[in-house]
């Protein structure tokens, strides 16, 4: 069992959306303190504002995560300025609703830089002081779509994917070390947080509610879980196809579940909600 009373927690992307609400809920569970990474200025002031009203200790930074300077530089400031992360979550993520064909090669790179570059990066620049200390907790959020391809999802598909066989692979590297840092991998369905604005849902699949996902996440650290799946049915999806011909789960995905058709009437977040371009001002 993992404690948060009294650790310092780090949540990219923590300034909206499910790492907001993930990072309240640390402070409540007793964290020493927040540090909040996101490159929306105007979130980070917000949310910063909002929990500093509530007498709890946040540290926000201006942090382009697909930039690995940017990300070393500021690890170091973290470092310096607060301390040592105990509990690391890699929220920060991207997705681009797009037929491959229609990508330019600017949004594959950022997914990518953002989506695995992003959580490998940020990683690097606090683990081995979470090794030194013989304690530690890292959450990589990945996806249901690490289990599954999907039209309109294929890079960002991809990048969760790649999440998934690292987060796992790192886990069991730490596990021989026995150095008592711990991984959790997430792979949710869709989040009502208006990145997945206009997805379908699935059969029996939910549109998971951002507190709900937040509280299991936050379970996931204090119960050393592994893997966090939900709703249930992203349970079904290894399963299923493991045993069935591939023909065959196209044919179930596409035409009993849904879930191929689930990105057609896909728009995401207004483009005045999307991630900015890199910007310059950091926030102590």
């Amino acid at each position: 069992m993992s404690t948060i009373k009294d650790k310092i927690v780090l949540i990219t992307g923590g300034a909206n959306g499910i790492g907001k609400i993930m990072g309240e809920k640390c402070l409540q569970e007793g964290a020493k303190a927040l540090v909040i990474w996101d490159i929306n200025q105007a979130n980070l002031d917000k949310t910063t504002a909002e929990l500093k009203a509530k007498n709890y200790k946040v540290y926000p930074y201006n942090v382009d995560v697909s930039d690995a300077k940017d990300i070393q530089e500021n690890a170091n400031r973290v470092l310096e300025e607060v301390g040592v992360v105990d509990i690391l979550i890699n929220n920060a993520g991207i997705v681009v609703g797009k037929m491959f064909k229609e990508h330019t090669s600017k949004e594959v790179q950022k997914t990518l830089d953002i989506n695995v570059g992003g959580v490998m990066n940020v990683t690097l620049c606090f683990l081995n002081q979470m090794i030194a200390q013989k304690e530690g907790h890292i959450v990589n959020i990945a996806s249901a779509s690490s289990y599954t391809p999907n039209p309109k999802m294929s890079v960002y598909a991809a990048s969760k994917w790649a999440v998934l066989g690292w987060s796992e692979s790192l886990r069991l590297e730490l596990k021989a070390e026995k150095c008592n840092v711990n991984v959790s991998t997430i792979l949710p369905g869709y989040i009502d947080t208006g990145m997945f604005k206009g997805v379908k849902q699935p059969l029996l699949t939910p549109v998971l509610q951002p507190e709900y996902i937040a509280q299991k996440i936050v379970n996931a650290i204090k119960y050393n879980k592994v893997l966090v799946q939900s709703p249930w049915t992203v349970r079904l999806v290894p399963a299923l196809r493991g045993i069935l011909p591939l023909s065959w789960y196209d044919f179930v995905a596409r035409n009993i579940f849904g879930v191929y058709g689930t990105m057609s009437d896909f728009v995401g977040r207004p483009k005045d909600e999307a991630v900015p371009e890199k910007q310059t001002a950091k926030m102590n």
